[in-house]
């Protein structure tokens, strides 16, 4: 009788250690699928600016955006309203914000191409990772920075 005892118990505790391991289990699940699910930085080409006082939009001149060369770009800048913003003043500046790094390079507006549309060359991105580029575009209608976020 006594052996049937230890026996049952043994069943038993077995038992509630399977179940407590599965309710570990779901609980770890439940507790780490909240880790690393906040949203990355948003990668929009187009976007409004920080106040709202333009449309702005960037595209490389000629194939894709890549680590290593000097590169040249397209950004377009349009009212709010939509017109295009004809010869403004435009400061460009950029880097890592993880890990401070800056571009390696100064890029300038160089031309204003009609239809609210900028070349900006000497763009160049020396590593792969998070970089932030920022367009401070001022005009008659005021001065406003937008922000674009690359994954490189």
């Amino acid at each position: 009788m006594r052996k049937a005892v230890f026996t049952s118990l043994w069943r038993y505790l077995v038992k509630a250690g399977a179940v407590a391991l599965v309710l570990a289990g779901i609980a770890a699940a439940v507790h780490f699928s909240g880790q690393g699910s906040e949203p990355g930085p948003d990668l929009a080409r187009s976007k409004k600016s920080g106040a709202g006082l333009f449309l702005v939009s960037i595209r490389p001149e000629t194939g894709a955006v890549r680590v290593g060369g000097v590169q040249s770009w397209l950004l377009t800048v349009k009212t709010r309203a939509g017109k295009p913003v004809i010869n403004a003043a435009i400061d460009i500046s950029g880097g890592m914000p993880r890990s401070n790094r800056l571009l390696p390079t100064s890029p300038q507006a160089t031309a204003y191409l009609g239809g609210g549309h900028y070349r900006i060359e000497r763009i160049k991105f020396d590593a792969s990772g998070w970089w932030q580029m920022r367009f401070t575009v001022s005009a008659s209608n005021g001065s406003d920075t937008t922000v674009f976020n690359l994954m490189l």
